[in-house]
């Protein structure tokens, strides 16, 4: 439940529309549902803005399916990350109305329409098109949690005119997520080129040196460059969810 059901409800009860015991019954799964194997948090809306998202990796697509039906009969947006092709056929015969984002490697079903609330632009960069996948896991977050988002892909630094090419839509960019494998230079770059907030996302793209994305975590970790924060190896979901509260700000 958000805060704008919650308002909807106390205003319901005050006028008399609502019983108590009406009341009651609606909030009785806050705040938590326990199904046995997971215990859905239903207050996180209240709490953060946004609800609970579910880890696709190390769970069962029934157990998935329990998870989402739970989370839609509070009629909350429901988003799914590290999601392997086979769990997501799945999970499209068990909930109607899911929509799969390959890309991002997730799944998503919307309850209720997403209102922009962001006061600006998500920009999601990133290197190359092997960082794809994280990326597109980065814009989908950001997007579900009501930003306007928008994409510049494959501006790695091999080829550093392609970035230099495109220095308006960094310029206008409220937060900047720029995702990278190898040696990780480019959120450095860019953050040297903006004066806004820049997420980096290393990720586990990379020949044998690169220690699957460790080489490119220590990079961004180390960069001359100030503004620059940096999210885990392969975290697109962190990074999207940390820009949404900065652009909420």
């Amino acid at each position: 439940m958000d805060t704008e059901r919650l308002e909807k409800l106390l205003e319901g009860v005050r006028r008399g529309k609502v019983s108590v015991a009406q009341a009651l019954e609606r909030l009785r799964h806050m705040p938590f549902e326990d199904l046995g194997f997971a215990k859905v948090d239903h207050h996180r809306p209240l709490r953060q803005g946004f609800p609970e998202v579910i880890l696709g990796e190390g769970k069962s697509a029934g157990e998935i399916a329990a998870i989402a039906r739970a989370l839609r009969r509070q009629h909350a947006n429901v988003l799914i990350t590290r999601l392997s092709p086979e769990k997501m056929a799945a999970l499209k015969r068990r909930l109607k109305g899911l929509r799969c984002h390959e890309q991002a490697r997730a799944a998503t079903s919307v309850g209720r329409p997403i209102r922009v609330l962001g006061r600006g632009t998500v920009l999601v960069v990133c290197a190359g098109t092997s960082d794809i996948p994280v990326a597109e896991e980065a814009a989908l977050t950001a997007e579900m949690m009501a930003n306007r988002v928008e994409r510049l892909y494959d501006v790695g630094v091999a080829g550093l005119h392609r970035l230099l090419d495109n220095r308006a839509r960094l310029f206008s960019a409220a937060v900047l997520i720029v995702v990278a494998g190898m040696e990780g230079a480019l959120p450095s770059v860019v953050a040297g080129l903006v004066d806004k907030p820049v997420i980096a996302v290393p990720t586990s793209v990379g020949y044998g040196a690169s220690f699957h994305g460790l080489a490119a975590l220590l990079g961004m970790l180390n960069s001359c460059a100030g503004g620059v924060t940096v999210v885990n190896i392969d975290n697109g979901f962190g990074a999207g969810f940390a820009a949404s509260l900065i652009n909420r700000v």
